[in-house]
């Protein structure tokens, strides 16, 4: 098999720059990558469009996902070309389950109580609520472990998701068909760390590893990170 193309996926709270250190390392190693920007507006809507970009792509597809990026994989990555999915700080869906249910199994992260919801207009509808995290709170909570002046960047052009995409339950659990590979944020204050270990032990990853990092663990620690993902293309063969 040739070496896939590297498709970085976005979680909520973020865009496609917070994947810049392992994008930049990925290239530097001769990887093709590609890293689209995510609606964050609705999980079927979201993963329809990631899926979407992947078919265009010419040749294999390895899956990465952060955070709720991970659940957007997992219903994305059932595409013919997808040979692998890899999660860092992520929801791994079981099929019919959503990230609501998922997170609700576990006590809550200091996230829940910094959140702000902001109604933002729908054509033809009722408005939609949008979810996103009190810019004061961000660089402690969401950015843990980045840089402060960046943090504060990354505050104040934040991605919000809508609150639709919590409650959608994904139709599909890629990993039931696909290999998949998770790192678990050990010092994540974002999602608790038992729902990455819960979903991964479940769905019975090939390979699962802890980091003493935050959320933003591909910003804290981009090295690590690409490890795991050249592992994982070295795994496929």
């Amino acid at each position: 098999m040739s070496s896939p193309t590297v498709v970085l996926v976005h979680g909520a709270f973020a865009d496609a720059a917070s994947f810049a250190p392992v994008t930049r390392l990925l290239l530097d190693r001769g990887f093709r990558v590609h890293v689209p920007a995510v609606p964050n507006r609705s999980l079927l809507g979201d993963s329809a469009y990631i899926r979407s970009v992947v078919e265009e792509i010419d040749g294999p597809v390895l899956l990465v996902g952060h955070s709720y990026g991970g659940a957007v994989i997992t219903v994305a990555g059932v595409a013919e070309n997808v040979v692998g999915l890899v999660y860092f700080s992520g929801y791994a869906l079981d099929e019919g389950e959503s990230l609501g249910q998922l997170q609700g199994g576990f006590p809550d992260s200091d996230l829940a109580a910094n959140l702000i919801y902001t109604p933002f207009p729908v054509d033809g509808g009722e408005p939609g609520t949008d979810v996103s995290v009190n810019i004061d709170a961000f660089p402690e909570i969401f950015a843990a472990g980045v840089d402060r002046e960046v943090a504060e960047v990354l505050a104040v052009s934040q991605r919000p998701l809508a609150a639709l995409a919590f409650g959608e339950p994904a139709p599909v659990a890629a990993w039931k068909v696909k290999p998949a590979w998770g790192v678990v944020s050990a010092a994540d204050r974002t999602i608790n760390p038992d729902v990455e270990r819960f979903g991964y032990e479940r769905a019975g990853f090939r390979s699962v590893i802890e980091l003493d990092a935050p959320h933003l663990v591909m910003r804290s620690h981009p090295d690590e990170v690409v490890t795991v993902i050249t592992d994982a293309i070295a795994d496929l063969g």
